[in-house]
């Protein structure tokens, strides 16, 4: 009834026309007049055979009733849909600008067992007036409506949720001036605890000449809570602050570990705890009135160690020190023609004999990739005749000497300082592989794809570069082996709530509470807890110290003034349906008036 809409204000009313059904069938069914003469008033008849009227005057008068009937039916339908015309006019209008507070520490409950959004939320809905914008105070200032009318600001306010992540509340009463034109009002509702940064934004809107009403929830909520995670490669350390005015003791859990810190007002404590394997949770306990910086969701590895298998005929001392000091490593030396199994996360071929090695070797590599795990190859001089086939990310194309040195800022290389090698093997990227490291114009570190897994190529020949002396060696190493495990960094899997991340386009999200979207380059982390994306798996937590001290100030609420109204031309409806009904009226006491002279009444 879309359509309907733009000609009626209730289209139902138009169901009224289904009353002529019925009519038309009572006229269809009723028998025709039989004719009977009558001798007695023949001569009757005859004598006022010349008055009588043409049949075109007969048919009228016998269907005029039906007419009058359908009009009637007709008009009263169309009065029930109230037909409209839109006319414009003058009109007073008064504007609002609500902020609603949409942050982590409207969470608490107040004695009445309702949370502080709950309460600020009907707060908002009274203060709506003819003209309303509404803006939320979340990590990022959003509008979510603008200058519309008071049904459809507190349909906006019903449907607005909570986020779990810190507000920024001086950006959003920013954002209300930025929308709100010269006489409106801004009401801003909230609990106005952590940082005091909104009262300058507040100030500066007053003194541009709006209204600003300050709407308080809350009120006095001693807290304890996490307030930072640092992650280590398989630990994190967890800081816990205490708002409270007197001494507490708190227990922090994390899968199977305990540790317990006493704290006196305003300090804070650390727990340092080993990362379980999978999805886990750090607990505060006993716990508080905002349950959400009570605990941490924590996104640990798949596995607790990232087996790996070193096959070499001639293993590099440096090569091998670098991978046993890694704490989350396991080390395998095989060398070839050693018979190899496919229990392994990486494969690393370094000093291979190209006459030693295994088919089998090379296809439990394979195996071992396209699994989802990941195969290193190091340079060797007869490296093209190993024939390591789709494990190698490059083409071997000869070998060259004093190359100038390109690194991308890919985060598998970032930060690290490539030294150029005194001579190296000139090589192509094939099947769609990526550089990370140029030497001249050939890959010096490369990465590619085979089946679920990854291939990296590493392409410092031994006798040729003093890389393996630099501190930065066991760094790079470390990185080449998570990547071709496929691990993640802790610091790359657990997040503050509200942090951004940039995700391929048509990724799946499902957020911690089992819904699912479809991201567009972005997935934001608003609800504390454990995500997939696509194949990923990340972890939001609440961390602020700001957002975790609840108790609210007392404030004064002024000035609470109105909105100043404003005369403008705005487009209303004109009702049409008082006419309608009165034209209906009339065709009905028309056919009254007809059965009448007919007799019938």
């Amino acid at each position: 009834m879309a359509g309907l809409a733009d000609v009626f204000l209730t289209p139902l009313g138009l169901l009224a026309l289904l009353a002529v059904v019925p009519i038309l069938l009572l006229y269809l069914v009723r028998p025709d007049p039989r004719r009977l003469q009558l001798p007695t008033l023949e001569f009757l008849a005859a004598g006022e055979e010349g008055g009588t009227d043409s049949a075109a005057l007969e048919t009228l008068r016998r269907n005029l009733l039906l007419l009058l009937q359908l009009l009637v039916v007709v008009l009263v339908a169309l009065a029930l849909a109230s037909p409209y015309l839109m006319t414009s006019g003058t009109a007073t209008v008064t504007e609002t600008v609500v902020v609603l507070d949409t942050s982590a520490s409207m969470a608490v409950e107040d004695a009445s067992g309702g949370s502080r959004f709950d309460r600020a939320r009907a707060i908002a809905r009274e203060s709506v007036s003819q003209t309303t914008s509404v803006v939320t105070a979340g990590a990022t200032p959003r509008v979510r409506l603008q200058a519309s009318g008071a049904a459809d600001a507190r349909e906006v306010l019903d449907d607005l949720s909570r986020t779990d992540a810190a507000g920024d509340l001086a950006a959003a009463v920013s954002q209300a001036v930025a929308v709100a034109d010269e006489d409106a009002r801004i009401v801003v509702v909230s609990d106005f605890a952590g940082d005091d940064a909104w009262r300058d934004a507040v100030e500066t809107a007053r003194g541009r000449g709006y209204t600003v009403d300050l709407r308080p929830v809350g009120g006095e909520a001693p807290n304890v809570g996490f307030v930072d995670a640092e992650y280590g490669r398989t630990s994190v350390t967890l800081s816990v602050k205490s708002y409270a005015d007197q001494p507490v003791e708190r227990t922090v859990g994390l899968g199977g570990a305990r540790e317990t810190i006493r704290l006196q007002p305003g300090d804070v404590g650390t727990a340092t705890l080993p990362v379980p394997t999978g999805d886990a949770t750090a607990r505060l306990s006993p716990g508080d009135g905002l349950t959400l910086d009570d605990r941490v969701a924590v996104s640990g590895p798949e596995e607790a160690r990232i087996r790996v298998l070193l096959v070499s005929n001639d293993p590099d001392r440096y090569l091998v020190t670098a991978l046993e000091v890694l704490d989350e490593v396991s080390l395998t030396v095989a060398e070839p023609p050693t018979a190899v199994d496919g229990g392994y996360d990486v494969v690393v071929f370094a000093g291979v004999d190209r006459q030693r090695l295994l088919q089998s070797t090379r296809e439990a590599a394979e195996t071992v990739t396209r699994a989802g795990g990941g195969t290193i190859v190091v340079a060797q001089d007869d490296l093209r005749q190993v024939g390591y086939g789709g494990l190698l990310p490059v083409e071997p194309t000869g070998r060259s000497s004093g190359p100038s040195i390109r690194a991308s800022d890919d985060p598998l290389v970032r930060g690290i300082s490539f030294p150029p090698p005194k001579s190296y093997l000139t090589t192509e990227l094939r099947n769609g592989s990526r550089s990370l490291v140029r030497a001249g114009d050939s890959p010096l570190i490369a990465r590619g794809r085979l089946g679920n897994g990854r291939t990296l190529y590493y392409g410092y020949l031994p006798d040729a570069t003093q890389f393996q002396f630099n501190y930065q060696y066991p760094v790079l190493w470390k990185r080449l082996v998570y990547e071709a495990a496929g691990r993640e960094p802790l610091p790359r899997t657990n997040y503050e709530t509200g942090t951004r991340l940039s995700v391929p386009n048509g990724t799946a999200v499902t957020a911690p509470d089992g819904s699912r979207t479809v991201a567009g380059g972005t997935a934001t982390l608003d609800a504390a807890g454990h995500y997939r994306l696509g194949d990923r798996r990340v972890a939001a937590a609440l961390l602020d110290t700001g957002e975790s001290n609840v108790s609210a100030p007392a404030l004064r609420t002024g000035p609470d003034g109105v909105a100043r109204s404003r005369e403008e031309v705005v487009q209303r409806p004109l009702d049409l349906s008082p006419a309608v009904a009165l034209a209906a009226l009339g065709a009905l006491l028309t056919e009254v008036a007809l059965l009448r002279r007919r007799g019938d009444l």
